[in-house]
């Protein structure tokens, strides 16, 4: 499917903010940024992400912040101050 299909089927650009302790100093905290088509707000494609880093990622995770915006939205319409005439 074509992101041009996706975003008209409501999946909006969805940013998150990883953080993950480090596997060889779990102290230190590391941030990661994913960004990726996602449907708010049960967001799949970022929790199907986050299963596949539990399982194949080392680094444990500590928080996950998201962010999402639909790309395609209603327009916004106000009607003009003035009538112009073009010949």
């Amino acid at each position: 499917m074509s992101n041009l299909e996706l975003r008209l089927r409501g999946y909006r650009l969805t940013t998150a903010e990883i953080l993950y302790h480090m596997p060889d100093h779990p102290r230190v905290l590391q941030s990661f940024i994913w960004q990726d088509l996602d449907i708010a707000p049960g967001f799949p494609v970022l929790n199907k992400f986050l299963r596949f880093w539990e399982t194949s990622i080392e680094g444990r995770l500590h928080s996950v912040r998201v962010a999402a915006r639909g790309i395609i939205s209603d327009a916004e319409l106000r009607m003009p101050g003035g009538e112009f005439t073009l010949n």
